[in-house]
């Protein structure tokens, strides 16, 4: 029966999610004014885990600017804010809460200490490097790698920077695909994010096995 409810209540909450999504596209068609800011809020609440899609964000957001390129330096603006604010939240989320995050159960459900444990290996070898590449990876890793870096207490100033720098490359990548080609690339971006997501979890279970392998040789 509980898990009957849980099940309910995760429908309810990614329909919800769906129906929000659908009004924030209409109200930013009808009101270009308004519509950055507008992108950049709903990006601002994806920091905080909520389930809304960075990748479905921008490819909302450069449909509507193909449409109306006089807008278009402006709704870039407004997107790439959104994106790159809200990873600055994911950091200081890490940073200020530390594991009491995981007694939150938005968090505790989407990103479990297993999977910060995985990213963390991977982020101890290749260090802010690892954010233009984890820029590139959906399912979680994006809001996984910020999160960790904030649990570490990574330097804020070099995080910041790093990450301003990976955003700008991600964002303007997929902004410029869906801008110049529209719905012709959403099958490949998305074949292009699984496939980096599987390579990028290989790559962190070899590194674990290794260090593992490393620690006991070392011990003995």
């Amino acid at each position: 029966m509980a898990l009957f409810y849980k099940e309910n209540f995760l429908e309810g909450i990614f329909e919800f999610i769906e129906t929000f999504m659908q009004t924030i596209q209409d109200t930013a068609n009808a009101n270009l004014a308004i519509a950055p800011w507008l992108i950049c809020s709903v990006l601002l609440l994806a920091g905080f885990n909520l389930p809304i899609s960075e990748d479905l964000m921008i490819f909302m957001t450069a449909i509507l600017s193909a449409k109306n390129p006089d807008h278009m330096p402006y709704l870039f603006l407004g997107l790439f804010a959104g994106a790159y604010f809200s990873d600055l939240i994911c950091y200081w989320l890490g940073r200020l809460l530390g594991p009491k995050l995981f007694q939150i159960k938005l968090f505790k459900n989407m990103i479990t200490p297993e999977l910060l444990e995985k990213i963390k290996g991977f982020y101890d070898r290749f260090g802010m490097g690892v954010l233009i590449i984890g820029r590139f990876i959906p399912f979680g890793v994006r809001n996984g790698l910020f999160i960790t870096a904030g649990l570490g207490k990574s330097h804020f100033g070099k995080f910041a920077f790093a990450d301003f720098v990976a955003t700008l490359i991600s964002v303007s990548v997929y902004f410029g695909l869906y801008y110049n080609y529209g719905e012709a690339m959403i099958e490949v971006i998305k074949k292009g994010n699984t496939f980096i997501f599987s390579i990028f979890i290989i790559s962190v279970i070899v590194f674990l096995v290794y260090k593992k392998k490393k620690q006991s040789s070392a011990q003995n």
